[in-house]
């Protein structure tokens, strides 16, 4: 029997978001850790916000929104907004109910802001890094750690001499986007700056790649499990990933000696010597095409340096995850200080699923 087309709206219901939800929803797993890691930083909230004056949004419903934002890769606070406003799996996992208004997008923003000028994104990664060592899913003996480009919010035509006085584009007339021709210009980091986006450096990896306005970010996994331990970002050098590689080399927890794998590019005689002046035995792939390399057999002989060069290469997924699904490839937001606020929560967002997925598994 064919069923009616009624168009009568229900006046009222009696099923919560809770009830909504499916028992075996991949989120479910991943709200009670990030739940966990939310109550044990309650004392830092409270240094955040005043005890009087207007109740704001609550940071804790705020980072879960900030994380369905990276999980699900909403590109804008606008339209995580508005999936708020009708996405019932969403308002689940904020924590807000069937009648409770959605905030102002420009409101979340703002208290968004407030997040980020304090230690609230190390923070909830450290706790996140806590959580994995109590589930006894985080060893402290072999790592790796690489860098990649994160482009930042600022174009080619923003990137101008610094003597250059401020007023209209003298090729290409008054406006927001004038004709600028850079054929024949010498452009460099040491005499230009991006009007835009000030700590964003031109930089290419490779020769065969062009230079872009960016930022570097690192990280620092743990081989056995794929989680990040360290994470950060840097104004984009050539020696940016070799000295961030010897300060998370230093900052491992722990007694007796462990490994650090790496690519070709940190094989250099001060990077090796440095690790090694910190305990830490450097499986670093070798670079021996042009010169003479600073990994020799006392390295090479053993067989967890073939294992490490396997092991390294598990963090180029996690850099691809946080490029793809956590909006890093191209950051939206300016300043170093703000795009490492980012970069550390998106990988700290990697980790909760990696912890949910560890936890599958075994």
């Amino acid at each position: 029997m064919r069923g009616e087309d009624a168009g009568q709206v229900a006046v009222f219901s009696y099923i919560s978001p809770e009830q909504r939800v499916p028992k075996e929803h991949p989120l479910r797993p991943v709200l009670a850790i990030v739940n966990a890691v939310l109550a044990r930083m309650s004392p830092l909230f409270e240094e955040l916000y005043s005890h009087t004056g207007r109740p704001s949004i609550p940071p804790e419903k705020l980072l879960r929104a900030l994380l369905l934002q990276v999980l699900y890769t909403v590109r804008s606070e606008r339209m995580l907004m508005e999936q708020l406003d009708y996405n019932l799996l969403f308002r689940w996992f904020v924590g807000l109910n069937m009648d409770d208004p959605v905030w102002d997008a420009t409101v979340f923003s703002k208290n968004r802001d407030r997040v980020l000028g304090g230690d609230v994104a190390e923070v909830f990664f450290q706790e996140v890094l806590a959580e994995a060592r109590r589930r006894g899913l985080l060893s402290d003996e072999h790592f790796s750690v690489d860098g990649t480009l994160i482009e930042a919010w600022a174009s080619h035509k923003s990137f101008k001499p610094k003597a250059e006085p401020k007023g209209p584009d003298a090729e290409g007339g008054s406006g927001k986007n004038p004709s600028v021709d850079f054929r024949n210009q010498q452009r460099k980091n040491d005499t230009h700056a991006s009007t835009t986006d000030p700590d964003a450096r031109l930089y290419r990896k490779s020769n065969g790649e062009g230079a872009k306005l960016c930022y570097m970010g690192h990280l620092m996994i743990d081989n056995r499990h794929g989680l990040a331990t360290n994470a950060c970002v840097t104004i984009a050098s050539g020696t940016a990933e070799r000295d961030v590689a010897v300060n998370m080399a230093g900052q491992i927890s722990g007694v007796g000696r462990k490994t650090l794998a790496a690519d070709k590019n940190y094989d250099t005689q001060a990077c090796v010597r440095a690790l090694r002046d910190r305990n830490i035995t450097p499986h670093v792939a070798q670079n021996d095409a042009n010169r003479r390399s600073a990994i020799d057999k006392r390295t090479t002989r053993h067989p967890g340096y073939t294992v490490s060069q396997v092991k390294r290469k598990i963090v180029e997924p996690i850099f691809g995850w946080t490029k793809t699904v956590g909006l890093m490839r191209k950051t939206r937001h300016r300043g170093e200080d703000r795009v490492g606020w980012m970069f550390v929560f998106t990988t700290a967002a990697f980790n909760v699923v990696r912890l949910r997925n560890l936890e599958v598994l075994t």
